[in-house]
């Protein structure tokens, strides 16, 4: 494993997975919050996107963490975390509350997430019909050696990672 996906939906967990994958594997980690938003929660446009994630995606070793078909097909592994709604709404008012009036670490200056609620409300309640079965047809048709791993629950991922320890003392 040296090029990983971690993706999901919003509050899924995938920042935090993905920084325990890049200290567990000593990867360079990489969110794409700091590429899909501008300061202020402009949205990049399409074009910088795409160049941004594959300068990302040209290095030999990463884990990125976020939603990008682009990257997925980069990844020679992709684990995507499939939690219910109730838990991202309840992972994301988590972090949220933390970072009311301030921007996470992974994001630019000036995103408080104070001014993303409304949308993201709305990218997890539409991601179960707009973005999983895109990532899942993705993971179920690589004809690669791309290995994928689908978890849905806290023990999924606590074995995932105890798999991980495992090879790199191997």
């Amino acid at each position: 494993m040296k090029r990983i996906l971690i993706t999901g939906n919003a509050g899924s967990g995938k920042s935090t997975l993905a920084r325990k994958i890049s200290d567990e594997l000593d990867i360079p980690f990489h969110s794409l919050d700091r590429i899909v938003w501008k300061s202020g929660w402009r949205r990049a446009s399409r074009n910088e996107k795409n160049r941004m994630i594959a300068e990302l995606t040209n290095q030999e070793h990463w884990v990125i963490d976020g939603v990008s078909l682009l990257a997925q097909d980069e990844a020679d592994t992709v684990v995507f975390l499939d939690v219910p709604r109730r838990v991202s709404f309840w992972r994301t008012f988590k972090r949220n509350w933390r970072y009311m009036f301030r921007s996470r670490p992974e994001l630019p200056p000036k995103c408080p997430e104070i001014l993303i609620i409304p949308t993201l409300c709305r990218i997890i309640w539409n991601f179960p019909k707009t973005v999983r079965t895109r990532i899942l047809d993705r993971m179920n048709s690589t004809e690669n050696s791309q290995r994928c791993f689908h978890l849905k629950t806290n023990n999924d991922i606590s074995r995932f990672l105890t798999e991980i320890r495992g090879t790199q003392h191997n």
